[in-house]
């Protein structure tokens, strides 16, 4: 059983964000961040069996800047 799963969270160009896990095939998005947290939970709940759910999930929130030189 894993213990941990770790998703990279990213700013959607459309606006709102995006989350990809690393280490399993899962993808969601939404419009705000708490609304984020809460559809990585269900996502992670739908692709794990009962039992085989991580303990817990790390989200890393990756944002590109770019300023003018």
């Amino acid at each position: 059983m894993t213990t941990e799963i770790p998703f990279i969270i990213e700013d959607a160009p459309e606006g709102g964000y995006i989350a990809r896990a690393v280490t399993a095939s899962i993808f969601t998005e939404a419009d705000s961040l708490p609304q984020l947290r809460e559809n990585v939970r269900e996502a992670v709940a739908c692709h794990f069996e009962e039992g085989e759910q991580p303990r817990l999930i790390r989200l890393h929130y990756v944002r590109d800047e770019v300023i003018a030189a």
